[in-house]
């Protein structure tokens, strides 16, 4: 892609910025500062729309980072606020003389509250709440002035941990009251489980309050714990953050271990044993085992392990990894893929002992397409859930989006599909060059998406290959979280006529592209350590139609309501989001191989409409809407159960929706089935996916679409043996 001219100038920078071919120097001993004269030139030289840093960009970077701080206001008093008011607008100009005196304040107060605050919490938990009071509690924070004391702050807390304690307090009294019921069964019916709570004396109320209170501090606990592993830079990348995102949602940076994140959420794998880890006050504790990984295969490494030791292949001794932060943790278990890595462990049962594990290359299997076959009618029809464009930004040659969805297709024509669903929803996106290549399995060539950047002629993006995977039926399902990529999949295919996106009223609206910089190529001779990474938006795409998808995203050509259809959660809802505009179309060919495809649009249009499942759906959504706006609650028992009593009778109205089943079986690729033979996790997995498919009525309506497309001439069920990349 041919990109901007600033934004070259900007590469070529980065090329050649550890030689002398550049005149601005990027050297500043202070790392702080250093990072902030290098996201500052970044995003003057290459965002798709700079800001002017004036007073205005200070006092909204100001105010988002202190709500970023204290969502609750529970940290800082009117007083601290006041204080820092001094520096409301002069953030931009401390920005230009790389100055970090607004954030050095702020953050020594917010510890010096946090610190506060932890003997607040404990003190208050102390006492026994009286739910027989007549107090509310208000979650709008928003509206919520600063405390101006102690005595004020004190009662804050007490209303937000008395709110947390009635919902466990709650729970509590209900799990009593089951087993007073179960034990006062006829003799007749007990189990020995009934038996059990029938010689357990029933608990008081006063002890039951004293567990809620209990849990709650325990709750709390683990909060402040992950509070206290936060260092400085983890703060200050807090800052940083509140300052790039007044650009736009998706300018975003990426501190060292944010942006290790990021490489694995998008490659869909790591070097590493393959294990998910959680901290549980000081320990690292084994929270899941990654099908197929090295510790899967060497199945000596259990769930609910304790790693007290880590060692490499060339040391003698351990690193204790006791009250060790979890990110500094995680870097001495992954390595190279090889490389050998000992753990000590306290197992479950709570003996000592060493296992070995020799690293590989893990693949997160849930990052990946994946595909069922189902029959209907008489047809075969292929199903394939993409959850992400993803690719290897190392190498696109290795797994990425496109070539798992071509192969995947030609696996379906073997078995004889006779139609294709392909379920973008809950797809947030993911690599360009991807997208661009799955629509060309769809069309013979031609423009997929235009990208244009600030200045500078649009460029039209195309697939140059006339070879066509998939010519037959095509549906796409989408929902208000599918953006990007998906968005740019789905437009292509609605403009193209190719195929008939089924779905919420718009997608997401993310019309924008963004490329991740590692900021480490800029810096000469660092010393500083890792600088971490800022992606930035550079372009915004628009169909071939001309139209952007930006804010208004994709119009589904058959509209059903599903669970998101009342929340605010589009890009539209989002801070400072581009705005809407639109450029010239492009010539393209409307693909005219359907001879009845607004007449199929039309047959689903109505069928929805006549649904009743779709209609429970669409009350239901009012009803969660309903639920999620509410901002009041009582902290009066008897009042705060009959709210909740309430509640629970509203919701047994939409119990029928988990009991909604077709009368279709989903199954498994050839392939697959062999592979479930040695991998029971992935046949759970497999499994579960597909009875959610046979409870799910958009996947039905999308069958039937399917069937009901017709072709002007017989599917070309070839089986195409390439793979494009």
């Amino acid at each position: 892609m041919r990109g901007n001219y600033k934004f070259f100038l900007l590469a070529l920078l980065i090329a050649f910025a550890s030689c002398s071919f550049t005149s601005k120097t990027f050297d500043n001993p202070d790392k702080d500062k250093l990072l902030i004269q290098l996201i500052t030139y970044v995003l003057d030289q290459g965002h798709f729309d700079p800001q002017d840093l004036n007073d205005d960009f200070s006092a909204n970077v100001f105010e988002d980072y202190l709500t970023q701080l204290d969502p609750f206001k529970r940290y800082f008093y009117a007083s601290d606020i006041e204080e820092f008011e001094v520096y409301k607008n002069q953030i931009d100009d401390q920005l230009k003389d790389y100055d970090v005196s607004f954030f050095n304040i702020t953050h020594k107060r917010l510890l010096e509250r946090i610190e506060e605050s932890k003997k607040m919490y404990a003190e208050i938990l102390e006492e026994p709440f009286d739910f027989s009071q007549d107090e509310s509690y208000t979650s709008e924070y928003e509206t919520l002035p600063y405390v101006k004391n102690k005595r004020e702050m004190k009662e804050r807390w007490r209303h937000q941990l008395k709110f947390s304690t009635i919902a466990n307090y709650d729970e509590a009294v209900s799990q009593r009251d089951s087993e007073i019921a179960a034990v006062e069964l006829p003799e007749s019916v007990f189990s020995a489980t009934n038996e059990k709570s029938k010689s357990k004396e029933s608990k008081s109320m006063a002890q039951l309050e004293k567990e809620a209170r209990e849990t709650t501090k325990s709750s709390l606990d683990e909060l402040y714990d992950f509070i206290d592993d936060r260092q400085r830079k983890d703060w200050f990348a807090v800052y940083i953050n509140a300052i790039v995102e007044e650009f736009d949602p998706h300018t975003f940076y990426f501190a060292p271990e944010d942006k290790d994140r990021f490489d694995v959420a998008m490659s869909g794998n790591f070097e590493g044993i393959g294990a998910r880890l959680q901290k549980r006050m000081d320990a690292i504790v084994v929270n899941e085992i990654i099908s197929g990984g090295p510790a899967w295969r060497a199945n000596e490494l259990e769930v609910g392990d304790h790693i007290l030791k880590v060692k490499q292949e060339d040391e003698e001794e351990g690193v204790n990894v006791v009250g060790m932060r979890l990110d500094d943790a995680i870097k001495f278990i992954k390595g190279p893929k090889g490389t050998i890595v000992t753990l000590t462990l306290k197992k479950v049962d709570g003996t000592i002992e060493d296992i070995s594990i020799t690293r590989d290359v893990v693949e997160l299997e849930e990052t990946y397409a994946k595909s069922s076959t189902v029959e209907k009618d008489g047809k075969t029809f292929g199903v394939i859930n993409l959850p992400k464009f993803y690719v290897d930004f190392q190498s696109y040659d290795n797994r990425n989006a496109a070539s798992d969805i071509k192969q995947e297709i030609v696996r379906l024509k073997e078995s004889g599909m006779e139609g294709l669903v392909l379920d973008l929803r809950n797809n947030g996106g993911g690599s360009l060059q991807t997208v661009v290549d799955i629509v060309g399995l769809f069309i013979e060539d031609g423009p997929v998406v235009q990208v244009k950047t600030t200045g500078e002629p649009k460029e039209v993006l195309r697939d140059r290959d006339r070879e066509i995977v998939w010519d037959g039926p095509l549906v796409v399902l989408v929902n208000e979280l599918s953006a990007s990529a998906s968005e740019i999949l789905a437009a292509a295919m609605q403009d193209y006529k190719r195929g008939i996106v089924i779905g919420s009223k718009q997608t997401y609206g993310k019309g924008t592209v963004q490329n991740v910089l590692d900021l480490n190529r800029m810096v000469r001779n660092n010393s500083n350590g890792d600088m971490g990474a800022l992606k930035f938006t550079t372009q915004k795409f628009y169909r071939i139609n001309g139209g952007s998808t930006q804010l208004e995203g994709v119009k589904s050509d058959v509209v059903v309501p599903d669970r998101y259809s009342y929340i605010n959660i589009g890009e539209k809802d989002q801070e400072n989001p581009l705005p809407w505009d639109k450029i010239d179309a492009v010539d393209y060919e409307v693909w005219g191989n359907y001879f009845d495809y607004d007449t199929t649009i039309s047959k689903s249009k109505a069928r929805m409409a006549s649904n009743e499942q779709l209609k429970l759906i669409d009350a239901n959504a009012r009803w969660v809407k309903k639920i999620r706006d509410r901002d009041i609650y009582s902290l009066n028992y008897d009042k705060y159960r009959e709210e909740m009593e309430l509640n629970e009778q509203e919701a047994k109205r939409f119990e029928k929706l988990a009991e909604y089943k077709t009368d279709l079986t989903f199954n498994s690729l050839p392939y697959e089935v062999n592979l479930m033979e040695q991998d029971t996790v992935l046949k759970e997995k497999r499994k579960r996916w597909h009875e959610n498919l046979s409870r799910d009525v958009y996947i039905e309506e999308a069958l039937n679409v399917l069937n009901d497309l017709k072709m002007t001439y017989a599917i070309k069920n070839k089986v195409v043996t390439s793979v494009k990349n």
